[in-house]
């Protein structure tokens, strides 16, 4: 985006932690659905790369000056529309037990993670190094959505006595599904689902209560 752009009033108000204030009312909303829409088919084609401007205009037939007052980058509509591609690909688990649906969210995540929607996260992720404006939509759309639902779990887990309740929540996430976005990012090893189930168990066993086995999962 040009410096004039950047400057542009209507398109530098913030609605808050750095997401621009886009306009509202039914028409926006069908304005905001549409471009949405049309950027997840994009970035399922062709990965961040194809979700210019240009093209999600003409997908979505909507015009990029008005994509410009609804996000400050492309590289913003492509984070909210990834997080929901995300969201929408894993719900949540529910088996019974803390061991149970950790684990299975472990794999599930890999699972993602070795896809080709692997491949676009990692694009947004580096992309958004350099796109400060886009940065607090991936934190918002993908980040904080993926921590509360495992939150979701850990309570559930709390609420049965199975885990620490000493241990904070973002420390479990952290362990669980960090290795996963390095292996991810650098490569430097597969993800499998024997990984995967094997860094669960890892994991688990200093999170539940003194005294609880992790069972093979």
């Amino acid at each position: 985006m040009s410096p004039r752009k950047a400057q542009d009033p209507e398109r530098s108000a913030i609605a808050g932690g750095g997401i621009l204030a886009h306009p509202v009312g039914p028409r926006s909303r069908r304005i905001h659905e549409a471009v949405l829409a049309a950027t997840e088919e994009l970035l399922l084609e062709g990965g961040l790369p194809a979700a210019t401007v240009d093209a999600i205009a003409a997908r979505s037939g909507v015009s990029k000056a008005t994509i410009y007052k609804h996000w400050p980058s492309r590289t913003a509509v492509a984070a909210k529309a990834f997080g929901r591609m995300m969201a929408e690909a894993l719900p949540l688990p529910d088996t019974g037990s803390v061991v149970g649906d950790l684990t299975e969210q472990v794999v599930r995540v890999s699972a993602f993670y070795d896809s080709e929607r692997g491949r676009v996260f990692a694009q947004l992720l580096a992309a958004c190094v350099d796109d400060v404006a886009a940065a607090p939509y991936f934190r918002e759309y993908f980040l904080t959505g993926r921590r509360e639902a495992v939150g979701v779990l850990w309570q559930r887990a709390l609420d049965r006595g199975e885990v620490d309740p000493g241990i904070e929540v973002d420390d479990v996430i952290d362990m669980l599904f960090g290795p996963l976005v390095f292996r991810r990012l650098t490569g430097h090893c597969a993800l499998s689902e024997d990984h995967a189930r094997a860094l669960a168990r890892s994991a688990l066993a200093g999170l539940l209560q003194r005294g609880s086995d992790v069972p093979d999962a």
